[in-house]
């Protein structure tokens, strides 16, 4: 607080306005008064020793530094001078303002956004017109005018200003578009970035699984070898000291005088050195799962490969762009690197074209014409991934060899170098007489369905059959159990489709089996009796697919018909029907995608109900071609392959 002594106070300034009345009434007046005198002189005084205070001079001395603009500064607050600094705008800036082509005014776009009354919203709010505008309208019309005329003249005026304020808040509107759309495209160049980034980490990923897959498998190779040089020695060590005992004996050396010569012995193999245990699957699982194709729009193509040179007739994949086997006609049967658009390899072994195709993790299982079923680990492939293009400007000489890696996609494909995939088989299940048309395995249980009218049930353990099931026999035997013609073999409504594969599809699950046959029939099975507990009838021609999950099972007929059983029930819970046949079907989460016999794939969104397609014929119209007919599909986490006629492999998502 201020002292109250000091002249700049409020007390100060009071008093000091009375000294100084009182001095100049004393001035003033009779000069004979002698207390006058007195009283001046004392007033005198104490002004002189308010003059005289330091504090009092410094203010007067600075007040009279102060120009102008300092003194209307100081009336402001420091907000408002820190607003002023800062809303100050240089010339340089003033100079280098935009040209602008907007033919409107800054205050007529400001004055179109105002919202307009209209005279019966002023009549509604019984508004009045102040008198003063009554007059000035008054004064700017024609008295020589009718007053009906100037009224349509008037109304005339405030529409053509409502037209005016409407065309420039169109424009506006417009503008606001297109800065709209430039954003838009601004947002969809950066999201393209982010793609490529993400493709890059996903490739990376790719690499150190790569990596990683194969130092356990060098780790693991050694650990086995370790252990049988481990058996090895230990198993000789007792072996020469009992021969060396024998040969000492006199009957030992009368034996090698009359008997053959021991060199013949020498050149059979000793009984250590054959495997004692047969080579077991082991099951690699990724780390990390790819999310790339997720961030797609639904029906974009991801690439298209020329996979074989006849029709396709099984395909599968482990994960979005992981591995995928395909088989056709050419009877070739191929494995593909999905995030390089490559061939890894040939599956060699099979003596016929492969009918059915199974990918789990690095576990393939392929079944054939052949009768037989193989088995493939896919982790012991030769197989260098693509690298890496970061820091390798300086290898370009060398990577002009390596014509994989980085392959031209309109070139043609580079053949995989030979031998491959010699490592990757495991054992061969034969037993079936006919052809195998139908396979699924779930853990070390795989089920085999073949035109011989079996179904056989493998242990993958052990590498051998632990139970067969005659379809015909299971047929009749739940006929004769329920005492109707429901479990019994049926003869479609159709005519019989000598292409029509015997055991259409089928999926394993514990001791659960379903199965699809020829007569339209699905079977439920129960492996541990090894009897059917259910049949479900509703298809009218050959089961050529079929999936089942918790509560659902869909299937897919030659009858042109897709239809989902409810489990639980053993009823139908939804069907639907296409213009084709079904030749293939599976489901994911939320769709249900089928090949109907046209140039696209018909897919079912479960969430909403809604049919769409997805595939190249689609576009064919504008890209002037004509896709050759859908026979194979398969669908992961919405990643779509489909195989065609013509060999052509395309990948999509949905």
């Amino acid at each position: 607080m201020e002292d109250d002594t000091s002249i700049i106070s409020s007390r100060g300034i009071e008093a000091f306005g009375r000294k100084v009345t009182t001095t100049a009434g004393h001035l003033i007046g009779p000069l004979a008064d002698p207390a006058a005198g007195t009283h001046y002189q004392n007033a005198m005084v104490d002004l002189h020793k308010q003059l005289r205070r330091p504090n009092l001079q410094r203010n007067v001395f600075s007040f009279a530094k102060t120009t102008p603009t300092d003194l209307v500064r100081s009336k402001l607050s420091t907000s408002e001078i820190q607003y002023r600094a800062i809303s100050y705008v240089p010339d340089e800036l003033l100079e280098n303002i935009p040209e602008d082509d907007n033919v409107y005014s800054l205050f007529q776009g400001f004055q179109a956004t105002l919202p307009e009354s209209s005279s019966n919203g002023n009549k509604r709010r019984g508004r009045r017109v102040s008198r003063g505008r009554k007059l000035i309208e008054d004064n700017g019309s024609d008295p020589d005018v009718p007053p009906s005329l100037a009224k349509l003249q008037k109304d005339r005026h405030a529409l053509n200003h409502q037209l005016e304020l409407l065309g420039i808040r169109k424009n506006m509107s417009s503008s606001e578009i297109r800065e709209i759309d430039l954003k838009i495209a601004n947002l969809n160049a950066m999201r393209r970035i982010v793609l490529d980034r993400l493709a890059g980490l996903e490739q990376e990923e790719a690499l150190l699984e790569h990596d990683i897959m194969d130092v356990e498998n060098r780790l693991e190779d050694a650990q086995d070898q370790y252990e049988e040089e481990q058996m090895f020695a230990a198993q000789a060590t007792p072996t020469q000291s009992t021969t060396a005992d024998m040969d000492d004996t006199p009957e030992a050396q009368a034996m090698d005088a009359s008997f053959m010569s021991e060199s013949i012995y020498e050149k059979l193999p000793p009984t250590s050195s054959t495997p004692t245990k047969p080579k077991r699957h082991k099951t690699i699982r990724r780390k990390s799962m790819p999310i790339l194709h997720e961030h797609f729009e639904p029906g974009s193509m991801i690439r298209e490969l020329q996979a074989h040179n006849d029709m396709i007739t099984a395909i599968d994949f482990d994960i979005p762009f992981g591995t995928m086997v395909t088989a056709a006609l050419d009877d070739t049967v191929r494995v593909w690197d999905l995030s390089a658009g490559r061939c890894m390899g040939f599956l060699e072994g099979h003596t016929a074209s492969v009918r059915a195709v199974q990918v789990e993790d690095n576990i393939a299982a392929t079944g054939s014409m052949d009768a037989t079923v193989r088995l493939w680990d896919l982790s012991k492939a030769r197989y260098v991934p693509q690298d890496n293009r970061i820091n390798k400007i300086d290898e370009e000489a060398e990577d002009e060899d390596d014509g994989m890696a980085f392959e031209n996609p309109e070139d043609e494909p580079v053949l995989p170098p030979a031998g491959s995939m010699s490592d990757c088989p495991l054992f061969t299940l034969a037993a079936h007489v006919d052809e195998v048309t139908a396979i699924h395995f779930k853990g070390d249980t795989l089920i085999s369905g073949s035109a011989d009218k079996t179904l056989r049930q493998w242990d993958l353990e052990k590498g051998r059959c632990v139970q067969t099931l005659d379809v015909m026999w299971a047929a009749a035997q739940a006929s004769a159990t329920m005492g109707s013609s429901e479990g019994a073999w049926r003869r479609t409504g159709r005519l019989p489709d000598a292409s029509a594969d015997f055991v259409g599809a089928l999926q394993v699950f514990d001791a659960a089996l379903a199965c699809g046959t020829a007569d339209g029939m699905v079977r439920l099975w129960d492996l541990r009796s090894g009897q059917v507990h259910r049949s479900l009838t509703g298809h009218t021609g050959p089961v050529t697919s079929l999936q089942f999950d918790d509560a659902h099972l869909v299937t897919g007929s030659l009858d042109r018909t897709i239809r989902i059983w409810d489990l639980r029930t053993g009823t139908i819970f939804d069907a639907y029907s296409y213009d084709h046949p079904i030749s293939s079907m599976m489901f994911d989460d939320r769709r249900i995608v089928s090949a109907a016999g046209e140039d696209v794939v018909k897919i079912f969104d479960k969430a909403d109900g809604r049919q769409w397609d997805c595939g190249a014929g689609i576009t064919a119209e504008e890209d002037g071609r004509t896709p050759a007919i859908v026979e194979r599909v398969r669908i992961k986490d919405g990643y779509l392959t489909e195989g065609r006629r013509d060999g052509i492999v395309g990948i999509w998502t949905c």
